[in-house]
């Protein structure tokens, strides 16, 4: 039986998919066109010894193409990597709605919920 695999994806290896879903924080500028989500992995495949290479960055995948980011970081507890932020930025509306599809698909294919959160006023 062959694995499917899913329909968006997270990755710091090219072609290798992260298996840990991270928590994912969005903040938008008040006019709404600029922002940026920022995705922390806890405890992530891609710091295991046995991962090969350098994390340069995370790309986010799927069937309308890719999203990259250089903005990438380790958290260390006690010497030794144990997270992952990473912080994707968008410059304009149309950037902060395909990065909305792809968060719909991400979510849909590791079977996570989503929600809105509102700023009380």
């Amino acid at each position: 039986m062959s694995q499917q695999k899913p329909i968006a994806a997270i990755e710091f290896f090219k072609g290798i998919d992260e298996p840990v879903v991270p928590q994912i924080r969005l903040t938008r500028s008040r006019d709404g066109r600029t922002g940026q989500a920022i995705f922390v992995f806890e405890g992530p495949q891609a710091l295991d010894p046995e991962a090969t290479g350098e994390i340069t960055g995370m790309t986010l995948v799927d069937e309308e193409g890719q999203l990259v980011t250089r903005e990438v970081k380790a958290r260390f507890v006690n010497g030794k990597p144990s997270a992952i932020e990473a912080t994707y930025i968008w410059k304009s509306e149309a950037d902060f709605e395909r990065f909305m599809r792809f968060a719909k698909r991400y979510a849909e294919s590791h079977g996570m919920g989503y929600s809105e959160k509102s700023n009380p006023s």
